[in-house]
């Protein structure tokens, strides 16, 4: 099977059964690969529902975090769809440490924040982006 290429098509997969810890990174990938042009069209079509309200939610936030960081013509209205807002707070570590958790409610980036889900400040890095050692800059 071939990696996503648009967020709708990582939905799909994660309807089919698999997990989203593979098909959004694969997405990502994807994503990082084209130029502006591409990158629209790659988030233009809205995700159907997958099952999991989290995974709804983190759909829209991927669609606009993506859209903002990388100044594509806006953002697609699905996006902020109500179906893209979880009701309760989501926190994507496994650590029930109070000040973990905290950590993330200042760090997450608006377009999660808003959407009640809480992760690291940088969430959808991947290691393609990594500079290369030794490359100048």
């Amino acid at each position: 099977m071939s990696r996503p290429d648009t967020l709708s098509s990582a939905a799909e997969r994660i309807r089919r059964g698999v997990a989203p810890s593979v098909a959004i990174p694969e997405f990502l990938d994807m994503f990082y690969g084209h130029e502006t042009e591409a990158r629209m069209l790659m988030l233009r079509d809205e995700p159907p529902p997958t099952g999991d309200a989290r995974v709804d939610a983190l759909m829209g936030a991927v669609c606009e975090y993506l859209a903002k960081r990388y100044g594509l013509a806006g953002v697609p209205g699905w996006a902020s769809g109500a179906d893209r807002f979880l009701a309760e707070p989501w926190f994507t570590t496994e650590s029930a440490d109070p000040g973990a958790r905290e950590y993330l409610t200042f760090a997450s980036p608006a377009e999660f924040s808003r959407r009640n889900i809480f992760t690291e400040a940088v969430p959808l890095r991947r290691a393609s982006q990594a500079p290369r050692r030794g490359a100048s800059a």
